[in-house]
């Protein structure tokens, strides 16, 4: 199939100030109330293991890993066997990282000297989850260490949220600026390696843990599923800016509202909501530059946007429908019965 090619237009409206209060007015009405939890308890310690592991003596290295071991018995081992990909008897690829990272280290104890700021909104995303699902265990700590470039920027073990500060250094960070990171990292992914992300792919990874990824089914099916995930993330972020939940910029946001009528027509009219072709839906919910098809303004990743304009459709039918009915209900049902048409 040959999809027709259409760009976003990003038009500056005009509007009274009367019609300007109306949108306002009827924004705050749909949306959900925020509730208060400030009561909710729960426990986050924070954890530099990044300091105690630069802290190691190269000289005395295997001594000096043991310490490091008995303060921290389960995330070293995590973080030697799965995040550094070495053993502990590795004490020549240990030194080599440790070499390799340390001007990174001391930049990020210019950087994160002060964690607390961050570590209060991971802390408020927390009590969200705990407030809309009780049952849920939460992880007790916050680890922050720091990496290879190319491994993970955020794990959650049996009892922590990890976080790899190698992967928030700032979009301008000169490592991020080599070849060998840009291949990995192209620049459209590197813009979110900001600390402002940090609170946002913590509760991203919970979402992920209390319900793990199903991406399976036709275009919109997927688009729907995703947009449960960004509806969820809204609700367990509130206060937190829109660009950064849905990691797009304020152009390519505000060009999607703009632009949300022509949006969906596009997809209607090139009859590829119910497209099953991996090829073919991956252009549409896989992160990139732009979304081809619709123009170099529009963002990558743009099935999420319309995924979550269907799910808000379909709760302001559902009000009373908890978060976790929501997160269970077949993204079909949601789709047949939001009536979605912008």
């Amino acid at each position: 199939m040959i999809c027709c090619r259409r760009h976003f237009t990003f038009v500056v409206m005009k509007y009274t100030v009367y019609v300007c209060l109306l949108l306002v007015l009827s924004a705050c009405s749909s949306k959900p109330k925020t509730p208060d939890v400030s009561k909710v308890q729960v426990s986050s310690q924070t954890i530099r293991f990044e300091n105690d592991f630069f802290a190691v003596d190269t000289l005395h290295i295997d001594a000096s890993l043991q310490a490091v071991y008995q303060k921290y018995p389960g995330f070293t081992q995590d973080f030697l066997f799965n995040i550094l990909g070495v053993s502990p008897d590795s004490a020549r690829d240990i030194k080599l990282f440790l070499r390799s990272y340390r001007d990174m280290y001391a930049d990020s104890r210019k950087l994160f000297g002060d964690f607390a700021p961050i570590a209060a909104e991971i802390r408020k995303g927390m009590q969200f989850v705990k407030y809309y699902f009780p049952e849920y265990k939460l992880p007790v700590r916050l680890i922050t260490f720091i990496g290879p470039v190319n491994s993970y920027g955020n794990i959650i073990t049996a009892d922590a949220l990890a976080i790899g500060l190698q992967l928030y250094m700032g979009r301008d960070y000169p490592l991020y600026q080599t070849a060998m990171s840009q291949e990995l990292y192209p620049p459209f992914i590197a813009r979110k390696f900001e600390p402002a992300y940090i609170p946002v792919n913590c509760m991203k990874n919970i979402i992920d843990d209390m319900f793990p990824n199903k991406v399976t089914g036709p275009l919109v099916e997927q688009m729907v599923e995703a947009g449960k995930r960004q509806y969820l993330l809204n609700r367990l972020l509130p206060e937190t800016a829109d660009t950064l939940k849905t990691g797009y910029t304020a152009k390519q946001l505000s060009g999607c509202y703009d632009n949300e009528k022509n949006i969906w027509s596009f997809f209607v009219q090139s009859d590829l909501l119910f497209s099953i072709d991996p090829n073919m839906t991956r252009d549409y919910m896989n992160d990139a530059p732009n979304t081809q098809a619709l123009g170099p303004d529009s963002p990558g990743n743009i099935g999420q946007f319309v995924g979550t304009q269907i799910v808000g459709k379909w709760m302001q039918k559902n009000k009373e429908v908890p978060l976790t009915a929501l997160m269970q209900t077949p993204a079909k049902r949601i789709f047949d019965e939001a009536k979605y048409k912008p």
